[in-house]
């Protein structure tokens, strides 16, 4: 039986990557190797960042074809988030727009992955 749920994106440099997001997130990695570093969410979700170049089989595609979602609890978050991850060096894809559920923007990271930060609207 599955006990836990995890992401695994691949990139480039592992330790390069690790970095970014202990900054973005404002926590270190539970695990960390120079091939591979292992987030734990607050929401339980364990986000794992793989150098690529040890992945079997090798990946087919990299970055930017879906987004790892992070819903906050307003619509004030999704901007202070953002104002926030700018002043952290992402790349803002997307600034913070009213879209058909709620408030987003999209940032990505160094190896092109979609990271989106969401609040979904009442009613």
């Amino acid at each position: 039986m599955i006990d836990s749920n995890s992401i695994l994106l691949f990139v480039t440099d592992a330790t390069k990557s690790a970095s970014f997001y202990s900054q973005l997130l404002g926590q270190d990695p539970v695990d960390a190797s120079p091939t591979f570093a292992m987030f734990i969410l607050p929401s339980g979700l364990a986000l794992g960042l793989w150098g690529k170049a040890g992945v079997e089989p090798a990946p087919a595609a990299m970055g930017g074809g879906c987004d790892v979602g992070f819903r906050v609890a307003t619509t004030e978050m999704v901007d202070e988030l953002h104002a926030e991850w700018q002043g952290k060096g992402a790349t803002v894809l997307l600034p913070p727009t009213n879209l058909d559920f709620g408030r987003s923007f999209v940032a990505a990271d160094p190896d092109g992955h979609r990271l989106r930060v969401y609040n979904v609207a009442e009613g």
